[in-house]
């Protein structure tokens, strides 16, 4: 499988709408690279331009050191799968994923070693008389899927192809995926608006916002380490917390609390006092046990831990419990906050303050 370079890629359509800015990337042979956004960030536009559906107003790509940026989709040797799965209706299993092939006049022999070989892989075997009309969800995304895997290409594009099944599903074709990934040790672009498959699935993270990208990095390093206020309330089941506080030369404070800050934290500070920035600290590294007090609102119990949902007075703050509790509505509980964990950022350019 080869590299993939997107360098500097723009899109402007015909009315001056810029959807995509300056996009630069770099994807290594079998990587898998999620790009993930809300709905309008750039994600799937970025995909398209990859595939050839989409003209590149500005920029280079270059697909296994080759520069395929005004090269027709049919010779760029992508393959990629919809999320609609795109299957016709009145062919059988086989021929769906056979079809590519047959347009390409490869040997019979050949198709139908491939398409075997294939449907091994996916689970699809005793499906491959059937009709998509016979088939459920997942099954359906699978054909998809090994219509893609036939044509043996050089990179997989999957536009949201999870998007249209129920959750338990979901999980399971994560984790289908990643096995298949495993097997094929395929370059692989994966487009989502679901941070949760990002997270599971990538080797990278290309976050993304209004066109821009955000962040690129492992999960950890977008979990653990965000970039900026956007990258931290998105990335992260529940989000990380996000909390006004006023610097001083040894705390920070808000009108909830006041924190020590340590060396590192105060040298990190040492141009914000008498400024405020935000503190950020994931649900996770709150302390039930504490000297702040809390606000109960609800429970979300999820067997071996618990979200609990509190105030402090109009600010909402969600801890993550690791056993069942039963607080009530109204209940004052102390918290406390892991202070090795706890993240900076400028109220003004959004940015983390490192």
């Amino acid at each position: 499988m080869p590299k993939v370079e997107l360098i500097g890629l723009n899109k402007i359509y015909n009315n001056d709408v810029q959807a995509v800015f300056d996009f630069n990337l770099e994807i290594e042979d079998g990587e898998f690279v999620v790009l993930v956004g809300p709905s309008g960030c750039g994600k799937t536009t970025t995909l398209r331009m990859v595939a050839g559906l989409e003209d590149i107003t500005a920029g280079k790509l270059i697909i296994d050191d080759k520069d395929v940026t005004t090269m027709p989709p049919k010779d760029r040797d992508i393959a990629f799968v919809f999320q609609n799965y795109a299957l016709y209706a009145h062919m059988t299993v086989y021929q769906n994923m056979a079809f590519s092939l047959v347009l390409r006049k490869e040997n019979s022999n050949l198709i139908h070693k491939k398409v075997l070989a294939a449907a091994e892989i996916l689970g699809l075997t005793d499906q491959l008389n059937k009709k998509p009309k016979q088939l459920s969800g997942g099954q359906r995304q699978r054909v998809a899927i090994g219509r893609a895997i036939v044509r043996n290409p050089k990179v997989f594009l999957f536009d949201e192809p999870l998007s249209n099944l129920d959750a338990k599903l979901r999980n399971s074709m994560r984790r289908e995926l990643l096995l298949l990934h495993h097997k094929l040790k395929a370059t692989i672009i994966y487009v989502t608006h679901d941070q949760m498959e990002a997270l599971t699935l990538a080797d990278k993270i290309v976050c993304m916002s209004m066109g821009y990208v955000q962040q690129i990095g492992t999960p950890l390093d977008l979990y653990y380490k965000p970039n900026n206020l956007f990258v931290a309330n998105f990335i992260g089941l529940p989000p990380m917390n996000l909390l006004d506080v006023e610097v001083k030369a040894t705390t920070v404070k808000s009108p909830h609390f006041e924190l020590p800050l340590d060396s590192n934290h105060q040298e990190l500070l040492r141009n914000y006092i008498g400024k405020k920035v935000v503190l950020g600290i994931r649900a996770e590294d709150i302390y039930e046990q504490g000297s702040i007090p809390l606000k109960v609102r609800l429970n979300e119990n999820l067997g071996q831990s618990t979200l609990v949902h509190g105030n402090f007075k109009d600010q909402k703050i969600v801890c993550k419990f690791k056993r069942w509790v039963n607080y009530q509505p109204n209940d004052i509980i102390k918290i406390g906050f892991n202070l090795e964990k706890i993240h900076f950022f400028d109220k003004e350019t959004t940015m983390v303050i490192r």
